[in-house]
């Protein structure tokens, strides 16, 4: 019984310290230090939530920017369903979207180039992601410009603006947040 009373006492100090204290003074320091990230990168326009910065949403007008496809169950960029699609490279199911989406893209956008950035044409293994390299983007202009009626220059300037660097080059690439642009975009029609 000697030897045991140390260990419960020490058991109960450690439980209060790393189930209670611990728990309670991080989340205390992340609300304080970072509560924007805390929070989930919520976006919010007019009194509502609009998203979150760091997930992508569907898009599909053609006065939109396009993200990237999602393919998570249900609908696309559900975040209770995120995952991949699971299909190798060497799945033909796999060649079937890909050319689906690429004749799509082409559809879509007839005044673009040709050759379609791969981005535009393979989900992501999340299926959230919500930023494009520049390039993707910028093969979308045509097709936004057409559809809202603004210059071609205008919406390059606005990619421009909404492109993130990495902090240190050879830890990224540059990426643009399609739903901030977007709804930069969406600002761009008020007077």
């Amino acid at each position: 019984m000697v030897t045991l009373r140390p260990a419960l006492v020490v058991l109960i100090f450690l439980t209060l310290i790393t189930g209670g204290v611990y728990p309670l003074l991080t989340t205390a320091l992340g609300q304080w230090w970072f509560a924007d990230q805390a929070n989930g990168s919520l976006i919010h326009q007019d009194n509502q939530i609009r998203g979150s910065h760091l997930i992508g949403q569907q898009f599909s007008a053609p006065g939109y920017f396009h993200g990237r496809p999602s393919a998570t169950a249900n609908s696309p960029y559900n975040p209770e369903a995120s995952g991949g699609s699971n299909l190798a490279g060497s799945n033909p199911e796999l060649d079937k979207e890909v050319a689906a989406r690429m004749a799509q893209l082409r559809q879509d956008n007839p005044q673009a180039d040709a050759q379609v950035p791969v981005e535009l044409v393979t989900a992501s293994a999340s299926g959230l992601d919500y930023s494009l390299t520049p390039p993707s983007v910028n093969w979308q202009i045509p097709r936004v410009a057409q559809a809202r009626h603004v210059s071609v220059e205008t919406l390059t300037t606005l990619v421009a603006a909404h492109t993130q660097q990495p902090l240190v080059s050879f830890l990224g690439q540059p990426v643009v947040n399609i739903v901030e642009l977007n709804m930069a975009l969406d600002a761009l029609k008020q007077p």
